[in-house]
């Protein structure tokens, strides 16, 4: 069993919630695209969004987080995002999961994950070093050939006890309280220094769509995108991942 964890911002520092609904409707949906039913996610949220789109498998969590004590907005948004992610994992466990996968809420990921992970029980798990990157609107996406764990949240897949979850959970702490679950790209390194590596995704996993109008972290000008990488968003792709046009 694969429980996915997304969290969601708040209406409160979203530049349009409309936006940050649909993309959210977009990810949850390719979430939901599974190929094995061996799957549950959970969001957890402010405020449940307003979506069309339904699932047996979803299970919203509310909160009511006090404020972040950092002034700094990507601080905030940093620890915001980190409480969230303690609060699904720790749910996550009503389910019994071998594995648990946090996805950005504007993310797509592939319908073959589930099945992957049923079929591999036991181990420690897998970061995904190659996958797409995808600017908002495009009839084109990019490989991300390696490294695409060092650039995404929506990257490890973790062997549930590897969750580093604290004795009992507290979410009115700083951004250090919540680094592992914030610091994507360290978790492989974290891991290997305890004798717990996990391997590469043996296929690409993800999608990190850009210029969403919603970013704290990186956008499109921080990023390489190499022609020689460059595919023609095909049915194919856009199946795999639920990757259609807003």
């Amino acid at each position: 069993m694969l429980v996915f964890v997304i969290p969601l911002k708040s209406p409160q520092v979203s530049k349009s919630w409309e936006r940050v609904s649909k993309l959210f409707e977009r990810c949850i949906k390719s979430v939901c695209n599974q190929t094995s039913t061996d799957f549950h996610a959970i969001v957890v949220c402010h405020e449940k969004p307003k979506i069309e789109f339904t699932h047996s498998q979803i299970t919203y969590i509310t909160v009511d987080f006090p404020p972040a004590k950092e002034t700094n907005l990507v601080a905030q948004g940093n620890t915001d995002k980190g409480r969230k992610l303690l609060k699904g994992l720790t749910y996550a466990r009503k389910f019994s999961p071998t594995h648990t996968m946090a996805v950005d809420a504007d993310d797509c990921v592939s319908k073959n994950l589930a099945e992957f992970i049923k079929q591999n029980p036991n181990s420690n798990g897998w970061f995904i070093n190659k996958g797409y990157k995808y600017r908002e609107g495009s009839q084109y996406i990019y490989l991300k050939r390696s490294e695409f764990n060092k650039m995404c949240g929506t990257c490890n897949i973790l062997r549930y006890d590897l969750n580093n979850f604290p004795e009992t959970a507290e979410y009115n702490r700083g951004y250090g309280y919540y680094k592992y679950y914030i610091d994507h790209a360290q978790v492989r390194n974290i891991l290997t220094q305890k004798a717990k590596a996990i391997k590469p995704l043996p296929f690409a996993g993800a999608v990190y769509v850009l210029e969403t109008g919603e970013h704290l972290f990186y956008d499109s000008t921080k990023l390489g995108f190499n022609i020689f990488n460059r595919r023609f968003l095909n049915p194919s792709i856009r199946d795999e991942f639920g990757l259609y046009n807003l």
